[in-house]
């Protein structure tokens, strides 16, 4: 990995309600990203069903193919979704946890009009088998609405590390409601340890040590106890974007800290082109990724922001921080040209 050094500053378009934001980066490294977000593995759930009935399947490993196979047989006594009609239209849906970014999500075609659907599906996953021991298997059923309004109609988790892969035969499962973790979004992905300051403009007295226009400083110090996807450790790095804008100018991020669980950035970003009034409506995004040569996994990440949901007057779904990532940029939004320092859990976004 080369590390260089980056100054990138560009305009701020009020018209385009685009933050003012440029931005500047220390100790940066030349790595290859994957943008978009990471799905929840209950996106699109609108319903208030309870969980019943069962669901029959098998889980094979093919060594020879190295893949993964889960054999989704069919469920029994499923919850009823339209009352009035006594209609469900279920389908099955599976993720490997934690690493949802890498493999994506499978499902079965939809069976409809029916609370004991017959799927007989084989849902594949080419993995490595010691990288599929060290995930879990969340298989879930849902009811398929034509305007994606979907509910959520229970699901079974297991632990593949503990699993008897001597079974290769179909069993029932009880179906499960959400967990309270998975509901609230408490997965442990880690704890990010950083300093944040806003420069307002000119409050540094003369040019050139007082920026035209203000400024926000985010100092990445370290990352403790980050998700492993392979047995080999992860090679993290940071990523930063100043929301709503996604383009490459207001991309940063630091360098690949290898075969570290705890990896140590002490990096620091620097963003002008801000405005004071714009502390309201700009969000900053830190995600932490693992670095293979092909692609990145997301481990997790959080947003610091005012979490109103709405950013120059338009409703937008990034604009979700927790309290604890509000009470953060507030306190920085009062204490001008002072660091504050903060320790955040990462989470899903």
């Amino acid at each position: 990995e080369s590390d260089t050094a980056s100054e990138i500053s560009f305009q701020f378009n009020r018209h385009k309600k685009t933050p003012s934001i440029g931005s500047h980066s220390s100790d940066m490294a030349s790595v290859s990203s994957v943008s978009g977000s990471v799905l929840s593995v209950y996106s699109g759930d609108f319903g208030s069903v309870d969980a019943q009935g069962t669901v029959e399947f098998a889980l094979d490993y093919d060594e020879k193919n190295r893949e993964f196979q889960v054999h989704v047989s069919q469920c029994k006594d499923l919850a009823v979704v339209d009352e009035k009609k006594g209609r469900s239209d279920p389908y099955v849906k599976t993720y490997l946890l934690p690493d949802k970014a890498r493999m994506g999500k499978r499902k079965t075609s939809v069976k409809k009009r029916t609370v004991n659907p017959i799927y007989n599906e084989v849902l594949r996953y080419k993995i490595e088998k010691m990288v599929l021991l060290i995930q879990k298997l969340n298989l879930s059923v849902w009811h398929n609405d034509p305007l994606g309004r979907n509910s959520f109609l229970g699901e079974i988790e297991i632990d593949l590390a503990s699993w008897d892969w001597s079974n290769r035969k179909l069993n029932w499962y009880p179906l499960k409601p959400r967990s309270l973790f998975a509901v609230n979004g408490v997965d442990h992905r880690g704890v990010m340890s950083l300093s944040i300051k806003y420069v307002p403009p000119g409050s540094l007295g003369k040019w050139p040590k007082n920026p035209p226009s203000g400024e926000v400083h985010i100092w990445v110090k370290d990352v403790k106890d980050l998700l492993q996807l392979r047995p080999s450790g992860v090679d993290s790095f940071v990523k930063c974007y100043v929301l709503p804008d996604t383009s490459k100018k207001s991309y940063q991020k630091t360098r690949v800290i290898k075969r570290d669980t705890n990896p140590v950035f002490n990096h620091t970003i620097v963003y002008d082109g801000f405005h004071t009034e714009d502390l309201k409506d700009a969000c900053v995004e830190l995600t932490v990724w693992d670095h293979e040569k092909l692609t990145n996994h997301f481990l997790g990440g959080i947003r610091l922001g005012l979490g109103t949901g709405l950013s120059y007057g338009i409703s937008v779904d990034w604009m979700d921080s927790t309290q604890e990532e509000v009470a953060f940029w507030q306190e920085m939004m009062l204490a001008a040209n002072e660091w504050i320092e903060g320790l955040l859990p990462l989470r899903s976004l």
